[in-house]
């Protein structure tokens, strides 16, 4: 069983930056991966950022490319999430999960979910 708990959401303005973080326990994570995830009201949950524990192989949605950036740190079983020149359109719930062995676009193929941090971003 692997717990999640995510951190370092908040109000930001648009332009500005974030730092999520998700820590694991109750697992090794190098047979993980690991995906970042939000959710706007009244919008279904989706795909932001996702890297497999052990190769650092990172994967991106196309609305985020470029901005942000996922990265993980072994010693501290932590996945991040370093959110730059946000827009209000980024404003959401965003979740950290994980599942066994690859990186998936669909939230189906997780089996594990943090409880979401708030991001908000101002215009």
């Amino acid at each position: 069983q692997v717990r999640l708990v995510e951190s370092g959401g908040g109000l930001v303005q648009a332009g500005g930056s974030l730092r999520l973080s998700c820590a694991a326990s109750g697992s090794p994570l190098s047979n993980f991966a690991m995906g970042w995830f939000r959710q706007a009201p009244g919008k279904e949950r989706e795909f932001v950022a996702g890297i497999n524990w052990s190769s650092g192989h990172t994967i991106y949605d196309d609305s985020v490319k470029g901005r942000f950036t996922i990265s993980r740190d072994n010693g501290k079983s932590t996945v991040y999430l370093q959110m730059n020149s946000l827009k209000p359109e980024d404003t959401a719930v965003y979740y950290c999960a994980g599942r066994l062995w690859s990186i998936a676009t669909a939230p189906s193929f997780y089996n594990y979910w943090g409880q979401g941090t708030q991001v908000t971003v101002s215009s």
